[in-house]
């Protein structure tokens, strides 16, 4: 039971410790910023002349969106019509031939 007691009071005392910092908070708390502040994600904005260095996941990320978004582009343009309505107009066509042909004979 000792033993059980203290493993309690540990996990009490990690929980309390776990956000690093020694004020109690939770997510939904209001947070420590004082106002916006104009900068996005929180990017300080470079000197002027410099160029923004992408990240490592940035190039792979963008390159699969990009082709994925030409591989579904293709891919539906090419697919096979396989509406009803398509089937239903070449069967029309050929019972019209073929009535004709009928007619003809």
């Amino acid at each position: 039971m000792a033993s059980r007691m203290g493993l309690v009071r540990r996990v009490m005392q990690m929980q309390r410790h776990r956000g690093g910092h020694g004020g109690g908070g939770s997510w939904f708390a209001p947070g420590t910023q004082e106002g916006p502040n104009g900068i996005l994600f929180g990017e300080t904005p470079l000197a002027p002349g410099q160029k923004r260095k992408w990240e490592d996941w940035e190039a792979p990320y963008y390159l699969t969106g990009v082709l994925t978004t030409l591989m579904l582009t293709v891919g539906l343009v090419a697919k096979p019509d396989t509406r009803i309505e398509s089937w239903a107009h070449k069967q029309a066509l050929e019972r019209l031939a073929a009535e004709e042909e009928a007619e003809a004979n």
